[in-house]
Formats: structure tokens, sequence, C-alpha cells
């Protein structure tokens, strides 16, 4: 972990605070319109359910221009709260908004989760609750859900548990979620969620590795802190926070950045922790806090033939890089399946009026378009074998680690596409279902990947010690001559 960022102005606020026991953090950029509702719900809930403990609200902000700030400092003040809850706290509320200082030249939210962190152990905060700052679904019971398991129940790490709609959470669906589950033999749904609690004892982990890459500084932070809770063998849970309203992210347009510094952060732990890993078998359940609470997500509309062209156009330019990542079988069979994409997409959109392309969609739903490509499939089987033949790459450094995850982006576009369409008549209970399948489907193939992994340790050693004996050889005749 990088050394101390707080700045001088930061240190001495902390040092008029003295010391807290629970916090909640918002990392924010731009988010003037609904991080007033958020600091409201937070401020609620560590009055409502915890009176009695030291409390502060801290939002950690990336300098934004549309006055996120000033909506923080200007939303109703802590006694305001006290008097609409009939609740007399025995601690006033603290709140600090800043501008976080970046790491490395670096900004983004796991820049702003630094200083919340650092923020956290010098004030000794017991629960640390961080949410995002674009929540519409947020009410007070969030935090004691993301809290309640640490300050009752010795928990370290508390992930959330959401109600998302069929066609939301692409990378958890696709890669986080199932390859942490096969990884490290542990069914946390939502490794990179968002909105977490964390215990002072792990808050101080993370401020002592020395890991911290430019995308751990960006979206990779979520992946980071749970695969630092599970490696440091720290207790997990999760909690039931119900619908997770925000701003939601088409993934054929959107969200590129952050699948790569996603994918990057978890390609790179599994290099660097293969010991907690390779003899995991299986997977279980983690313990869940909270009732269980039946809401309809919102809807979510995705560009399906966009996803499909991408994918094959994915394929003119990338197909060498595919065949050098990836084991044979699967390079052409993606190959393949890139190219029926293609066709196939290119047929709905002139079908469905979209001028030969998947361009402009606004008068065609999701469903509509999902049906028109109806025969499109990536199997569940390919895409485990694609996700590890790209670990064992990484690893080996085939090629750099940027470009073989740019490479995976239109495999993954081509994977979510295929999702999306078995989805487009089933119900948010059997969508999930196919979640749950492809995620044995990484279970099952995980064999495979210790294989080549084993494979290619072994192939390491032997050009190591082919090359240690022949050093002094060339040593003789070097003086020799």
């Amino acid at each position: 972990m990088p050394a101390s960022l707080l700045t001088p102005a930061i240190t001495a606020e902390l040092q008029r605070l003295g010391h807290a026991d629970i916090m909640v953090g918002i990392p924010s950029f731009k988010n003037a319109a609904t991080i007033g509702h958020v600091v409201r719900a937070a401020q609620a809930g560590l009055v409502q359910y915890f009176p009695d403990l030291r409390p502060l609200l801290v939002n950690a902000d990336a300098g934004s221009p549309d006055g996120t700030q000033r909506v923080v400092a200007e939303t109703e003040p802590p006694d305001y709260v006290e008097r609409i809850l009939l609740v007399r706290p025995t601690n006033r509320l603290e709140r600090l908004t800043l501008t976080y200082p970046e790491v490395n030249g670096i900004g983004g939210k796991g820049a702003a989760l630094h200083t919340i962190f650092e923020i956290a152990a010098a004030l000794e905060v017991r629960a640390l609750v961080v949410v995002d700052s674009d929540l519409r679904s947020i009410g007070p019971e969030w935090v004691e859900l993301l809290s309640g398991p640490i300050l009752k129940g010795g928990f370290d790490f508390v992930t959330p548990l959401y109600a998302r709609h069929k066609y939301d959470g692409t990378i958890t669906n696709t890669v986080t979620y199932p390859l942490t589950r096969a990884l490290y033999g542990r069914r946390i749904r939502q490794p990179i969620g968002g909105d977490f609690g964390v215990s002072g004892d792990l808050v101080r982990h993370y401020l002592a590795q020395d890991d911290w890459t430019p995308e751990v500084s960006r979206f990779g932070i979520d992946i980071w802190m749970t695969t630092h809770a599970l490696t440091g063998g720290f207790a997990v849970c999760e909690a039931r926070l119900g619908a997770k309203i925000h701003d939601p992210k088409d993934p054929s347009g959107d969200l590129g950045p952050m699948f790569r510094q996603v994918v990057g952060t978890i390609l790179a732990m599994a290099g660097r922790h293969p010991e907690a890993w390779l003899d995991v078998h299986a997977s279980h359940e983690i313990p869940a806090y909270g009732f269980e609470r039946w809401v309809e997500p919102t809807p979510l509309h995705v560009n399906t033939l966009r996803l499909l062209s991408e994918f094959d156009a994915g394929r003119l330019t990338l197909a060498p890089t595919w065949r050098a990542m990836l084991a044979p079988n699967h390079a052409t069979a993606a190959i393949e399946i890139s190219e029926v994409a293609g066709e196939l997409a290119e047929a709905a959109s002139r079908r469905l009026g979209l001028g030969g392309e998947a361009g402009p969609d606004h008068h065609v739903s999701t469903d509509e378009m999902s049906e028109a490509v109806a025969p499109y499939c990536f199997p569940d089987e390919l895409w485990a074998g694609i996700v590890y033949d790209l670990v064992v790459a990484a690893h080996e450094q085939v090629l750099p680690l940027e470009t073989l995850v740019a490479a995976l982006v239109p495999l993954y576009f081509g994977r979510v596409g295929s999702l999306i369409v078995e989805a487009r008549h089933l119900g948010q209970a059997d969508a999930e279902e196919r979640v749950e399948r492809q995620a044995r489907a990484f279970e099952l193939r995980k064999p495979y990947l210790v294989e080549r992994w084993n494979a290619a340790e072994q192939a390491r050693i032997a050009a190591d010690a082919t090359a240690s004996a022949a050093s002094p050889s060339v040593r003789a005749g070097e003086a020799a001559g």
C-alpha cells in the first residue's frame, strides 16, 4: 500500500475528531443529483441503529465540477435526522467532505478508498461501511446490514447481496463471481458490489499490502479487497440489501474500461496467490445476514446486436492474439462463434430496420433484438476454458497483461450476448439459475486450469535448471577465451 497521502488539513481534522467507532465512507465524482439521498440515508442509519457509538460520515470526492461536495455539506444536518427519528444519540454525528489525493498520480474509486481506509485506521474505527454515491435504493437499514455482522457477529468483510435485473452486473456474472467462486471456494455472489462493510482489522490489513496498482486505484479496488479478505483468512459474509437501483450501464457501450481494470486485477492476484486456490475443490455458501427482500429490479436496456457485432469485429483484428493466449481448440471455437455472431447481428439489424449494422436502437427492445439472433450460443464450458487460459497466459506473461485483457473484451461481449439471448424469455429466478449453471461449469473445469498451471510451472523450473546448469560452462569458456 502506498505511504500515507493524507494532507495536513485532513490530519489536523482527524486530530480534532480523535476517535470514531463506526464510519460511513462515500466516494464520489459528479454525483450531485444523487448523493444527497445517500448522505441522508447514511446519517439516519448511524443515528437510528447505533445511537451509543461515535459515528462519522466521510465523503471522498474527486473534485467534482457539479457541486457534489456542496450538496454533501448542505444536506440536512445531523440534528434534523435526530428530530425525524425521535432518537437522541449519545455522541454527535460528525461529517467530513474532502477532495481525496491521487495515488501515484492516478485518481479513481480505489484512490478515494485509500483515503477512506487511512481515515478509518487513524480513528481506530471498529466498522467501516462504504456505499456508492449514485444509489437510489439505499435506506437507513443498509448501514446496519453492512456493519451489524462486524459489530455483532465478528465478521470482517460484508459483501452485498442484491436483487439485480437479469441483464445487470455482467462483469460480475461472467467473470468475477464464477472465477472467485471456483478459485477460492466461496460463493460470494457480488465480489465487486460497490457497497460493503469492513472491520478495523481488515482495514489495517489492506493498508499493509504492497500490491497497489494503477488498476486498484480505479475500479480494480473491489475485487482487490474481496481477494485479500479471502487470501488473508478473514471471516466473510453477505448482507441482503434488496434491489440496487443506481445508474446502470449498458455492457455494449459503457463497461470496457471497468472490465479491463477489474479483470486485470483479478488475473494479477490469481498469479500472486496460487497457494490459496490450487488445492481448493468445489465451493460452499457463505453466511447471509438480513431478511429476504422480494423486490423487482429496475429494467435495463442492452443493445444485444452491438455486443455480437463487437465480438465479430474483435476477431478481425485480434484473432492472432486469441491464438497466442488461448488453447488451440478454444481459439478456433471462439473464432468460429464470432463469425456466426457477426452474420446473425448483421441480418437481424436489417430485419429490424437498423441500417444493416448494430447502430441506434431506440425503437427496438432488448428482447426483440435477442429474439432476432435466437440461434446464437456461446457455451458455458468454452467461456470457462477461455478465462482459465487467460489466467495461465497472464502468469506466464505470454503477452503484456494489458494486451491480454484488452483482447478478452470482445470475447466478453460475445459471452454476455449469449446470456442475454438465453434469458430473453426468462424471469429473474430462471435467469439467475443460468448464472449458477455457468459458475458450476467453472468449478467442473477447474482441473483443466490446475493441470495447465502445474505444467507451466514445471516447464519454467526445467528451463531455470537448464540455464543454471549451462552457466558454469559458459563462464569457463569465457575465461578460457
